[in-house]
């Protein structure tokens, strides 16, 4: 019976950690984001169409700009006046999930849900 668990566990853990697939392209990631906003804890944000970050992130405004350059998502914010370094970022996704790793996938990763756009 315990060996049926582990078998049980060992498949999930690797269908969950399977799921995400990188996004390479610029369309592909406009077609994730057409229609939607990105939330998780205390921050909510719109990555529209026409290059534009807006929002709001732990009670203050979001503002910012993107690009897709080399197969990452590019992007220059400012969180309230406070402005947040220019970033190149790979993208991954499990259909409602967008995965965010900085430093061109070698950095820390953020998690946002997809939710209906505002």
């Amino acid at each position: 019976m315990k060996s049926i668990i582990v078998i049980c566990i060992c498949v999930f853990c690797a269908t969950s950690a399977a799921a995400f697939e990188r996004v390479t392209d610029r369309s592909a990631f406009a077609a994730l984001m057409a229609g939607y906003d990105i939330k998780r804890a205390l921050v909510r944000l719109n990555v529209s169409q026409d290059d534009q970050i807006t929002g709001r992130g732990f009670g203050r405004a979001i503002t910012g700009e993107w690009d897709w350059r080399d197969g990452y998502f590019c992007r220059s914010m400012n969180w309230g006046r406070e402005p947040l370094p220019y970033n190149c970022q790979a993208v991954y996704s499990d259909g409602m999930t967008i995965r965010f790793r900085s430093d061109k996938g070698t950095g820390d990763y953020a998690d946002f849900k997809r939710v209906p756009a505002q």
